[in-house]
């Protein structure tokens, strides 16, 4: 299948195009790496709303659509963003006062279910969280399960081993396969038909990506479709996969980016002192979120030696020298 399209398009439209008010939403990403950040503070801008998130575990880029109020339900492994958090604050709060819901699988659980997804089978088997409260404490009830086809009518099941004694587990788990409507990741390169190289570890991007029906990816650099083809096994999704591509420089910030940029210990910081405050995260919100027009407004408004001490050393892939206190 030769690609023909360009799927290029500015992130105001392809979020307005594909996430909207109730839409099951992947983001990619991992803790304090390639979050998807500019496409959530898009959605937060736009003021979706009723969005029902998975997360293999995830942080920043879950926090902030939790603290915009964008979110109702989430299923996730975990939600931290290490030191400066870990356990995500505005989650955190959310969770104890029920202002979500939030049902919890172990990472390679959560990495079993988007890859049930993608190969189009409806569970996989594990033995992962036998022997834990995962499998006894559901945060989805029985009337929501039931009013929401999208949700499977249970969170897992535990089951004896069909094979008997040719396995030496008596008992297995089947976890539900992810089919969100959308997936959302930020990636380093992109052309414009779609196909994405991930550089460093891709954590569950792909099996996100291939699981769902929709997907938008933005990326730090659109290059030639030639210089994708140069060295194929570096790419890891394919142009078939995609549907929406947005160019965004610096698209992960304040998380890290692989080759291109650092955390930003100084947002870090300051957001984790503003989201434990009320009044104070409103004027969060307003400052970095409502008031930008755009990503590259907030990356403005941090300025040049910020964007500079967190640039990536060619050598390692990280920023030398960072405090990251």
């Amino acid at each position: 299948m030769e690609p023909t399209q360009n799927k290029v398009m500015d992130l105001r439209s392809a979020i307005n195009r594909y996430v909207k008010n109730g839409s099951h939403i992947s983001v990619g990403g991992f803790t304090l790496n390639r979050n998807p950040m500019a496409a959530v503070y898009e959605i937060i801008r736009q003021k979706t709303r009723d969005l029902h998130i998975y997360a293999h575990s995830n942080g920043q880029a879950v926090d902030e659509l939790i603290g915009g109020g964008c979110i109702s339900s989430l299923e996730t492994a975990y939600s931290g963003t290490g030191r400066f958090a870990p356990t995500c604050i505005r989650f955190k709060k959310a969770a104890q006062e029920g202002t979500i819901r939030v049902e919890d699988y172990s990472n390679y659980q959560m990495s079993l279910r988007f890859l049930a997804g993608s190969m189009g089978v409806p569970f996989l088997p594990t033995r992962s969280s036998l022997g834990t409260d995962i499998i006894n404490k559901w945060g989805f009830t029985e009337q929501m399960r039931l009013m929401d086809q999208k949700i499977p009518d249970k969170k897992l099941v535990v089951m004896d081993n069909p094979f008997g004694s040719w396995a030496d587990s008596s008992k297995l788990v089947l976890v539900p396969a992810i089919n969100p409507d959308v997936t959302i990741i930020h990636a380093q390169k992109c052309d414009v038909q779609g196909t994405v190289r991930i550089e460093g570890l891709s954590f569950a991007d792909v099996e996100q990506v291939r699981s769902a029906k929709s997907v938008i990816v933005t990326c730090e650099e659109l290059v030639e479709p030639d210089e994708l083809r140069e060295n194929p096994d570096l790419n890891k999704v394919p142009f078939i996969c995609v549907d929406a591509i947005v160019h965004v420089p610096y698209g992960a910030y304040p998380t890290a980016c692989y080759r291109y940029y650092d955390y930003d210990p100084i947002y870090l910081n300051s957001y984790k002192k503003a989201a434990g405050n009320e009044s104070d995260y409103t004027a969060y919100l307003e400052k970095y979120i409502f008031d930008m027009k755009n990503h590259q407004e907030l990356i403005d408004r941090i300025g040049k030696n910020r964007i500079e001490m967190i640039k990536a050393d060619p050598r390692t892939g990280y920023a030398k020298g960072l405090d990251r206190k």
